[in-house]
């Protein structure tokens, strides 16, 4: 007999969304890395206790690094090991995907911003993006679009 496919949507595997980010962003490029977790943090990770949306991610000595992401320990994690919710945690990308990022991110007014969090397979994953900020009026067209979207979306539903 074959064997079944239990592959899970992507959607369950979601662990932090970080929704601000396509309001204050134009995402002009989205990229997957790894991180580097230790222990306790990948089974807080499992349990959802993830945060990202105060993150950034910084590129420094060919290194690149994400910053302000809140992971918070378990309480049934071990009590002896020092648990900082907030460390500095370490991407992991080639050296090829490091170099197109320190191009795009030293344009002026480009910045890298994780976007989401997830798990594929039973590795921890971050999608980052290179963004360029928006301004109030640019902020301002993407509500009145969005709104329009939604707005024919439901008189195409109403027709038929």
């Amino acid at each position: 007999m074959a064997k079944s496919s239990s592959k899970k949507k992507n959607s369950d595997n979601i662990i932090a969304v970080n929704r601000r980010a396509t309001h204050d962003y134009f995402i002009e490029e989205k990229i997957e890395a790894g991180l580097s977790l230790q222990g306790w943090e990948v089974k807080s990770l499992r349990a959802g206790k993830a945060n990202i949306a105060e993150a950034y991610v910084l590129v420094k000595d060919e290194r690149v690094l994400l910053i302000g992401a809140t992971i918070h320990p378990l309480k049934s994690s071990c009590a002896f090991v020092f648990s900082d919710p907030t460390r500095t945690r370490e991407l992991l990308l080639n050296k090829r995907e490091i170099a197109k990022l320190i191009g795009q991110s030293q344009r002026q007014g480009y910045t890298i911003i994780p976007l989401r969090m997830y798990f594929k397979g039973s590795w921890a994953k971050l999608e980052i993006g290179v963004a360029k900020g928006k301004q109030d009026h640019d902020k301002r067209d993407s509500i009145k679009e969005r709104d329009w979207q939604r707005e024919k979306s439901r008189i195409m539903k109403k027709s038929f």
